[in-house]
């Protein structure tokens, strides 16, 4: 079961940080050609959404690595199944798929469900 959860956490933690980083370091105009809300969003929102999920990625992993506050490792995956869920709402009223944000929140809520059991 650890061994899966640890998959679990670094692929998602992976997805966290490049989706994040793009978020970050990409003008808004080049990230709305493949994420259309981005064109509706102030910059700053954008720009802090992906620092969220790059917080996030660092706590999926970084907690349980060190040994410093595991705890902190569900709180992390709930806080990104939270924002999975603000994405698929989005998503929803574009009239996109929803299925990766609703996996990856899945994703994040058995990751939750794992470490706090």
């Amino acid at each position: 079961m650890n061994t899966a959860l640890w998959m679990a956490q670094v692929f998602a933690a992976l997805v966290f940080t490049v989706t994040g980083a793009a978020k970050l370091l990409l003008p808004r105009e080049r990230l709305a050609t493949r994420m259309h809300w981005a064109a509706a969003w102030p910059r700053w929102r954008v720009k802090l959404l992906g620092l969220a999920e790059l917080a996030g990625a660092a706590g999926l992993v970084v907690p349980t690595v060190t040994g410093i506050a595991p705890v902190l490792v569900p709180a992390a995956a709930l806080c990104l199944a939270a924002l999975m869920g603000g994405a698929v709402q989005t998503h929803r009223q574009l009239r996109e798929g929803v299925a990766p944000a609703v996996v990856v929140g899945a994703l994040c809520l058995l990751i939750a469900a794992g470490r706090l059991g």
